[in-house]
């Protein structure tokens, strides 16, 4: 399949690296706020790269809360993705918002979240997502759909009011040392800015696209 004549150009916006913050998170708040404003699809989706074995494994997650800390998601502790952490604590995130231009890329140290703060999140999820954490045995083969139906069937028997948090389930946190914002321009001269965390202090610099 050619592709070759599929090509967009990006002209809405521009970056300066005066107009960033002094921090990323900063910034990375300014920016998501601006996504949910423009109503951009899932603007809470992130591309999760892992690394098992020395390879690089990604899928999509759901960002669910940013703090003066880092970014923290929610998944099954006992899922590919929860194994690959476990054996590699660095991961990397990507957010691309294509109705703006924009991505942002984030590189990091990944560890668990408290368990009374994952248990606190756990209790504000709708009752059936309660109900599908036990279900599913996350990345494991199974027989059939009818088989994953009949097992939350089963644990919502087991449990018809309140659900408790597994075991296995659970928040990361991943605390940034590197952070880029793209933003798309005209003729590929993207606007690059990323941070680096030295020792002390975030340093903020421009990239050539």
């Amino acid at each position: 399949m050619d592709l070759h004549h599929i090509r967009e150009e990006y002209s809405k916006r521009q970056l300066s690296k005066s107009q960033c913050a002094a921090e990323p998170l900063t910034q990375f708040r300014q920016w998501l706020n601006e996504a949910i404003q423009a109503k951009v699809n899932e603007p809470t989706a992130m591309n999760l790269a892992t690394v098992e074995n020395g390879r690089p494994v990604s899928r999509i997650v759901l960002l669910k809360e940013v703090n003066q800390e880092g970014f923290i998601f929610f998944t099954n502790y006992h899922s590919r993705k929860g194994q690959n952490i476990s054996q590699a604590p660095y991961v990397a995130l990507n957010f691309f918002w294509a109705e703006l231009e924009r991505q942002v890329r984030v590189e990091g140290d990944i560890t668990p979240i408290s368990e009374q703060a994952s248990t606190d999140y756990f209790h504000s999820r709708p009752y059936t997502s309660q109900i599908g954490a036990w279900a599913s045995e996350q990345s494991q083969p199974i027989e059939n759909k009818q088989w994953l139906l009949a097992r939350a069937a089963k644990f919502a028997l087991k449990h018809p009011l309140s659900v408790p948090k597994p075991d296995h389930w659970g928040g990361y946190l991943v605390r940034p040392n590197y952070v880029e914002f793209w933003q798309g321009r005209p003729s590929r001269l993207h606007d690059r800015i990323c941070y680096q965390k030295t020792a002390e202090q975030w340093q903020k610099v421009r990239l050539s696209p």
